[in-house]
């Protein structure tokens, strides 16, 4: 049995901004991706609206600091085969980091907490699958445009900042802007297509990765 962690912010955990709800469990990308799978391979949703890569963020009654999260999960899910990383969107908000820079900074320290992280029983370090998210659009949601300020332009910089630090560390990458888009209800979130084409999507890279 191969175990995936699918590591993420809302849009893991499959927000869906027309209903203000969820999407139904078989619309969410990683249980798309399980089913393509099918069986031999398990894979664990691990996703938190709001969810950073590596920094604070307050206005929550969670922790939504990935970096600090993951280890726990690491142990919680051990052994693991291959963890996919999509987050950063959150890291765009000027309350936040701002930056796509900043962003690429936060994932490449999640890289290195899977890398050297404590893994009981002498198990191996997963590999490690980087998903630069779907671009952020313009919205006439006033909210969420206060709130991504800037984050429009930064997103554009976003999947060659991941792809470049994918490549030094060894990671493999894939950029979803290439076969989703966000929703301009608020400018972020995916509709149920969009989301399930990501899943679609990763089935052949996640194959190569694990050598299925």
């Amino acid at each position: 049995m191969k175990t995936i962690l699918a590591y993420g912010d809302s849009l893991t955990w499959g927000h869906d901004a027309e209903r203000l709800g969820r999407h139904a469990h078989e619309d969410r990308w990683p249980s798309v991706l399980q089913k393509a799978l099918g069986h031999g391979v398990r894979v664990i949703p691990e996703g938190l609206g709001g969810r950073t890569t590596a920094y604070e963020d307050q206005l929550a009654d969670c922790d939504r600091n990935g970096a600090r999260i993951l280890p726990t999960l690491l142990h919680t899910h051990a052994p693991i085969d291959l963890v996919i990383l999509m987050l950063g969107t959150n890291d765009l908000k000027p309350s936040v980091v701002g930056t796509a820079h900043g962003a690429a900074k936060g994932m490449a320290r999640l890289v290195q907490l899977i890398r050297f992280h404590a893994w009981p029983f002498d198990y191996e370090a997963p590999e490690i699958l980087i998903v630069s998210p779907p671009l952020v659009r313009e919205t006439a949601n006033s909210d969420y445009a206060a709130g991504f300020a800037g984050a429009v332009e930064q997103s554009k910089m976003m999947a060659t900042f991941y792809r470049d630090m994918a490549d030094e560390m060894g990671c493999g990458f894939f950029d979803a802007a290439s076969v989703a888009v966000a929703t301009p209800i608020d400018g972020v979130h995916l509709d149920a297509e969009n989301t399930r084409a990501i899943g679609r999507a990763l089935e052949p890279i996640v194959r190569m990765q694990l050598g299925l």
